[in-house]
């Protein structure tokens, strides 16, 4: 049970480290509010401090008239072996070891000005104080503000319900054990630790009373019927406690003399004796060490799942140095295309090829026509070599449309895959100045991608009519009539089916040279645009981003705040659940 305790108080430390304690907005899951503890509620005056001081055995809190508790105070109380000195340590002021605890309880004060002023002021934000004694036992206490039913002068108005509305906050967790102090010369019934814990607790499972200043009440009276339940019955039993006197307390008589005192006190009590062995402050600690603490493993593992669940969403944090900024925007761009470019070859590029006007252009009249001029006249008389060049030159330049228009579509492929990559990728989301800055950047870069191959799909062209194929002249058919004559009859038949051959014979030409371009367009298309946009664009962020220094980079990988902020909560958060599985494994739990 020890080292249970023990871890709980370690988990405790971790959370208000790591700024979980309780009172969250629920925007984050939080592990205090499903950890055992114990809460010290109480009205102003009901001997709250008194209590808790008696349970430490040392003099340490502040006092005062009014609201002196302004701020949760997680006490966590180690026992250790006789004989060896006792000290406390706040979390804030880490291996610093207090042995005086008059300067404890000023440095409670002081920390509390430090954050809410030195005004009357509360907050929510707990002081973690650990006191390791061998008086003690091992135990963890919230001392919470007292509740109040006026507000004094330096106070808001508000401050009534905002104390009860943060010791609500603590009490009405279902892992909290409710501590209701009471003073015990005044009615039960008009209790504000009590009114408060029926609310929170209705049948009484997690809640102790406690009742204070027996010693004060009325000669010939006693808390009797508090004490064995008959006045307001709770599942476990009420404990009565004898605090110093004021007059003690001026004299600064020792507490462990105090609990002495106070164990005589009951033992000799005409009205008393008979529970005196269940009464006083001693008994108090060692029945709330006692109490069980459930198990929290499997909260944590689920916590722990759905925080690197939104880890992941997020995107996780950047780190600070340039060469790994660096390396994560290189990472971001460097993302897969898709295959939707291949349909401009499959589709576009042959269904344009089709559409080419070469009938047009072999036209009988056409082909006569070129043919008469490149060659003159009789131009049947001999194969037309220069005619045939022209016609099929001619033929050629409808190339120059598809083989733009290819490189075109291409380009509008990639632009439209970029644009949709900078803009749907969660992680590029994240950076809004990278975004901007990525797009302008690979635009242009696209844009000269179409340039080039736009010059190389054209030169293909231009190649094709460069240089006719050789064998192409050889395989054509001579056809020369000797000794006709031109003025005869048959002279225009003649001359009509040489001309409709040399149609026949270039559009053969033309429709090989398509076959070739069909496979040469998009070859050049994907060396010049496509392969160079996952190639050149890469190098350009290698020289044009990694010459930028640390501060720029960070500029460019500006998230929303928003976000940060909420990554940089989940993180702690993550932090947090996962340090107390740690603790949660170290624990022996066959002892």
């Amino acid at each position: 049970m020890e080292s249970l305790i023990g871890l709980v108080n370690r988990i405790q430390r971790a959370c208000t480290v790591l700024g979980d304690h309780g009172g969250a907005d629920g925007a984050l899951p939080t592990l205090w509010e499903a950890l055992p503890s114990v809460a010290v509620v109480g009205g102003q005056s009901s001997g709250k401090s008194s209590v808790l001081e008696s349970v430490v055995g040392r003099d340490f809190l502040p006092r005062g008239s009014g609201i002196v508790t302004r701020r949760p105070l997680v006490l966590q109380l180690h026992k250790t072996e006789a004989g060896q000195p006792e000290y406390a340590e706040f979390l804030h002021l880490p291996r610093r070891k207090f042995t005086d605890f008059a300067l404890v309880r000023k440095e409670i004060q002081d920390d509390t000005d430090r954050l809410t002023g030195k005004s009357k002021q509360i907050s929510p934000v707990p002081i973690h104080l650990s006191i390791y004694s061998p008086n003690v036992v091992n135990l963890t206490l919230i001392d919470l503000p007292g509740l109040t039913k006026v507000a004094v002068e330096g106070q808001p108005e508000s401050i009534v319900q905002d104390i009860e509305n943060m010791v609500r906050s603590y009490v009405e967790k279902p892992n909290c054990i409710i501590l209701a102090i009471s003073p015990a010369n005044q009615d039960i019934a008009t209790s504000d630790a009590i009114k408060l814990a029926r609310e929170v607790d209705p049948s009484g499972e997690r809640t102790f009373g406690v009742l204070t200043k027996l010693d004060l009440m009325d000669k010939g009276t006693n808390a009797l019927d508090v004490l064995e339940g008959r006045a307001y019955r709770l599942q476990h039993p009420w404990v009565g406690i004898v605090n110093r006197s004021q007059q003690d307390i001026n004299k600064n008589v020792d507490m462990i003399v105090a609990r002495r005192k106070e164990r005589e006190y009951f033992a000799n009590s005409p009205d008393y004796s008979h529970l005196s062995n269940k009464m006083g402050s001693e008994y108090l600690a060692k029945l709330l060490s006692k109490g069980s603490i459930p198990s929290i493993t499997s909260l944590i593992n689920k916590s722990i799942d759905e925080l690197e669940s939104e880890m992941d969403h997020l995107g996780r944090p950047i780190a600070v140095d340039a060469g790994a900024q660096l390396y994560t925007i290189l990472e971001l761009y460097g993302r897969p295309g898709g295959d939707r470019i291949y349909g401009v070859f499959d589709n576009q590029l042959p269904t344009a090829l089709k559409k080419l006007p070469f009938d047009r252009n072999l036209s009988l009249q056409n082909v006569r026509k070129v043919v008469s001029e490149a060659d003159g006249y009789q131009p049947h008389l001999i194969a037309p070599e220069q005619g045939y060049r022209r016609l099929i030159e001619g033929a050629l330049g409808y190339f120059k449309g598809p083989a733009e228009a290819s490189v075109d579509a291409v380009h509008f492929v990639l632009k439209e895959l970029v644009r949709k990559s900078i803009g749907e990728t969660q992680e590029l989301k994240r950076f809004p100045t990278f975004q901007a800055e990525l797009a302008a950047a690979s635009y242009k870069a696209l844009e000269g991608f179409r340039d080039d191959g736009r010059k190389t799909a054209l030169r293909l062209v231009d190649m094709e009519s460069s240089y006719l194929t050789v064998d192409f002249f050889r395989k054509l058919p001579q056809e020369v009539e000797k000794g006709a004559n031109p003025a005869a009859p048959n002279a225009d038949r003649y001359a009509e089916t040489h001309f409709r051959r040399i149609g026949s014979n270039v559009s053969s030409y033309i429709g090989m040279v398509s076959d070739t371009l069909r496979n040469t367009i998009p070859k050049t298309v994907v060396h010049c645009q496509v392969r160079e946009a996952k190639r050149s664009l890469l190098n350009h962020f290698y020289t044009q981003v990694g010459r930028k220094e640390s501060k720029q980079l960070a500029q460019l990988l500006d998230e929303d705040p928003a976000l940060m902020e909420r990554r940089q909560q989940c993180a702690k958060r993550l932090e947090l659940y996962k340090s107390a599985r740690d603790e949660i494994d170290s624990v022996s739990w066959a002892k």
